[in-house]
């Protein structure tokens, strides 16, 4: 299926209506954490400071509110992917974001489903913030195998496909745990070039991928 990202024009919020947006934005983000898919909309009114006829007028379903949420929040972790990637060895800015792409879907409930959806429907949003995550992630992935730290066959969304299991796991101390280990085995994964595995060369795994301290 062909993906698109460019959206139709809408006309520009007043400074009170989006001053309000940003609001229940971040109140929803407050919120999102502990409530995942029954997330109350009248709390996140109430911690906004607005009626709930206001936030109706912004965000007309529960679903709409928790992907604009999801929408704001992954672009500014991809704008973060650009600044590892300026600033840092392309394969230690793989590392980071990867780990930091993985810790994130497990306190954000419902973003797994979100994406896998996003393979099979046509929403605008939802596929806007699937291309800006794959984006962010090809253009890590790209960084890592031109410094020959990854496989060139693979694209960010294979990854965050593979990520996206993780994500239906609570936000515990044992679930971040086995996050990291599985963001380990696909950073491993990438650094093995195709046809030459380390059983194939009897060379011990890289095994160099550790979570951020």
């Amino acid at each position: 299926m062909e993906r698109t990202t460019a959206r139709a024009a809408v006309k520009p919020l007043r400074a009170d209506a989006r001053r309000n947006r940003d609001q229940l934005l971040a109140a929803a983000i407050a919120l999102l954490p502990q409530k995942g898919s029954q997330l109350s909309l009248e709390a996140v009114a109430r911690r906004a400071g607005v009626s709930i006829a206001t936030l109706y007028r912004h965000f007309p379903t529960r679903e709409a509110l928790i992907l604009a949420v999801h929408h704001q929040e992954m672009t500014s972790l991809a704008d973060e992917a650009g600044e590892l990637a300026a600033t840092l060895p392309a394969e230690q800015a793989l590392q980071r974001w990867l780990h930091r792409l993985g810790r994130y879907g497990s306190t954000r409930p419902g973003l797994g489903d979100a994406f896998r959806t996003a393979a099979l429907t046509g929403e605008e949003l939802l596929e806007e913030t699937y291309q800006v995550t794959v984006q962010a992630l090809d253009l890590l992935i790209a960084g890592a195998a031109a410094a020959g730290h990854a496989r060139p066959d693979v694209r960010g969304g294979d990854v965050l496909l593979a990520l996206c299991g993780v994500w239906d796991l609570p936000d515990t101390p044992a679930s971040r745990a086995q996050t990291d280990r599985v963001v380990g085995l696909l950073l491993d994964g990438l650094a093995t070039l195709p046809g030459s595995s380390s059983r194939e060369t009897g060379e011990a795994p890289t095994g160099s991928y550790l979570p951020p301290r």
